[in-house]
């Protein structure tokens, strides 16, 4: 299949916007889902034969997930799964806590109809991922309810802050949380919805506190499982597949050009 791409111009180094989208959504779909383990290398030839790519395609997309904190970049040892420490789990979720109680203090003051409808809405697109055990959409979404308190002060500072700490929360929940345990944080952010609703910022602040308490408290450092290098397996379902072009039968009489 490389070869093949290679032969019609694609899988060398040129720009391809769209087939390098693809492969950085593959790939992060694969972290958020937990497929990909902590400390799990993401090595450029296998990766490049499994998409069709050139390992400088491949290193683009590594290094824009380093870059959002998604990944680890090491020098000379290449790209792997983040295995955070303890302190670097409670770091980033204390500063999780803290940003939210100084959002929560400025929004309370806004809060209207409109908004509570919005992140109602939002919880129910949680609620359906979770039921359906889709453990990508329920990492992406949870954090995306915390997006949408951000961005409704409209604070450009506050929502880089917001996205770089949850580049690194989110591989923590696709990599130490059991899948099981997505439903408490929908409960949890409902909980923060009816604060708001009721204009109760003491409670918004107290139930965040404790809904991130909770999460961290749910990431089991120890029980990671061994992180696997076969990423043909991992990434099977991600593996473009050839079209097969079916043979029309020719009509008596005429001359089938596929003969």
């Amino acid at each position: 299949m490389a070869t093949q791409r290679r032969r019609n111009g694609k899988g060398n180094g040129k720009a391809n916007p769209a087939e390098d989208e693809a492969v950085y959504q593959a790939i992060l779909h694969a972290l958020l889902e937990g497929k990909l383990k902590a400390g799990a290398k993401l090595a450029e030839p296998p990766l490049a034969e499994i998409f069709g790519v050139s390992r400088e395609r491949i290193r683009k997309v590594l290094h824009r997930l380093g870059a959002e904190r998604r990944l680890e970049m090491i020098p000379n040892r290449g790209a792997r799964v983040p295995r955070p420490t303890l302190d670097d789990v409670r770091s980033v979720y204390e500063a999780h806590r803290v940003l939210e109680a100084g959002v929560l203090t400025q929004l309370v003051r806004h809060v209207d109809d409109a908004l509570i409808d919005r992140l109602n809405a939002h919880l129910a697109e949680e609620r359906a991922a979770a039921t359906r055990g889709d453990r990508a959409a329920s990492v992406r979404l949870s954090g995306a309810f915390h997006v949408h308190l951000v961005e409704a002060l409209g604070n450009a500072e506050l929502s880089r802050f917001l996205a770089d700490l949850l580049s690194r929360s989110s591989v923590m929940v696709s990599v130490y949380e059991p899948a099981t345990d997505s439903i408490c944080a929908v409960d949890e952010h409902g909980a923060i919805v009816e604060a708001l609703r009721a204009r109760d910022v003491a409670r918004a602040i107290a139930v965040s506190r404790e809904h991130f308490l909770h999460v961290e408290s749910r990431l089991h450092l120890d029980d990671v499982v061994p992180a696997s290098e076969d990423l043909t397996a991992v990434f099977a379902a991600e593996k473009p597949k050839r079209r097969r072009h079916a043979v029309v039968p020719a009509k008596a009489g005429t001359h089938n050009p596929r003969e």
